[in-house]
């Protein structure tokens, strides 16, 4: 057969060129020549007439603007933003291409730059649906109220647009499959006005191990913290930690969300699995060599990655349509940019802020992480 389809294929433009009547007498022969039947034949040729690109109609509707060029350089910045969603990474481009291009590390000719430049956000997020999906496994839930709940008072409802200093805190456990023995938590907080962001890792969730966490994060805010807003963890829900931040100069305001009300830390739930999960995923970390690195990361490239370069969109507006909520959302802007918007810091902090972003590119910040992290799995 395979001989049969081949000498159609050598008479294919001679047969296209035919008239009827000469289509007719080479049907005719070949049917003899091959024995082959004649609908047989005219399926084939008509087969290879439309894979034939010389004769191939041409594609209906308007020419494709965004090439494969422009695909792939797209999807090298989703992968350096860290799979940024399309919402969040638009509004960021410019800036991820101007700094490669300073430090020469951007390599796509002027019209694909261009031409991603240009992209809207709707283009992009079709484009970026088609790259990958990431599937996570079920997590473990080490929360347990504490006895001294009733002297901490209760938080309800949204945040009433506080200043820098207030802040969502929350624990991450690096267990894998088993919440036996010894392992690390990360300390995760959120700032609620200029969602900037910080943690720090520790080997279980003792309370004094969770105070040295949070004063490791207070030192690294570019202002002062004020209050926090735990979840009812007993690492958080204790006289050591209430104590200390009644103590503390100016004191810090202790509050805490309602039980089995997870929607009350919204911001440093979404925090956990969108900055601690997402990087470090569900693998299980127990030792202190591995908690050494874990912190190396969280107080150098991961903390500057995500504050200056990983937009992130607050919620503006809320309203009931039906049995919807129809939610409306500001530009997404990074930490770093929130904070120079407000009034609080000075003009001498906001230059120090500024200066320090242009010494940063997000790609070499990006291969450090990478780096830092294959380390702590490596020390298993």
């Amino acid at each position: 057969m395979n001989t049969k389809h081949n000498v159609l294929e050598s008479n294919l433009g001679r047969y296209l060129k035919a008239n009827k009547e000469e289509k007719g007498r080479m049907l005719d022969e070949w049917v003899q020549l091959l024995s082959m039947h004649r609908k047989s034949i005219i399926r084939f040729m008509k087969k290879k007439q439309k894979k034939d690109s010389r004769v191939q109609p041409k594609k209906r509707g308007r020419r494709e603007r965004y090439g494969p060029a422009v695909t792939v350089a797209l999807k090298e910045v989703w992968e350096i933003s860290s799979e940024l969603c399309a919402e969040r990474l638009h509004p960021i481009v410019n800036e991820y291409v101007r700094i490669l291009k300073r430090d020469s590390m951007w390599n796509y000719a002027k019209d694909t730059t261009a031409l991603l430049l240009q992209m809207s956000l709707g283009t992009m997020k079709n484009r970026i649906t088609k790259f990958r999906s990431v599937k996570r496994k079920q997590r473990q839930n080490t929360t347990k109220a504490s006895k001294l709940i009733t002297e901490i008072p209760l938080r309800t409802g949204p945040w009433d647009n506080p200043e820098p200093g207030y802040g969502e805190i929350d624990t991450v456990v690096h267990c894998g499959s088993t919440l036996a023995g010894n392992m690390a938590y990360t300390v995760n907080y959120t700032d609620i006005r200029s969602t900037w962001w910080a943690a720090s890792a520790q080997l279980n969730k003792g309370e004094s191990a969770t105070v040295t966490s949070i004063e490791a994060i207070e030192c690294r805010l570019p202002f002062p913290l004020h209050g926090l807003d735990p979840d009812n963890g007993s690492e958080f829900i204790n006289w050591h930690l209430k104590g200390w931040c009644d103590i503390h100069t100016p004191p810090i305001e202790l509050t805490r969300s309602r039980p089995n009300k997870k929607n009350d830390n919204a911001h440093i739930e979404q925090k956990n699995g969108s900055i601690i999960r997402q990087f470090l995923g569900y693998c299980r970390i127990d030792t202190e060599e591995q908690i050494k690195l874990l912190n190396q990361l969280y107080a150098g490239p991961l903390y500057l990655y995500i504050n200056f370069f990983q937009p992130s969109m607050k919620c503006t507006g809320k309203k009931r349509i039906g049995s919807k909520y129809r939610r409306s959302y500001d530009i997404p802007k990074t930490p770093y940019k929130r904070i120079l918007e407000l009034d609080f810091l000075d003009q001498p902090s906001k230059n120090q802020l500024s200066a320090h972003y242009e010494s940063l590119n997000p790609l070499k910040l990006k291969q450090e992480i990478d780096i830092l992290i294959s380390k702590i799995f490596s020390k298993k």
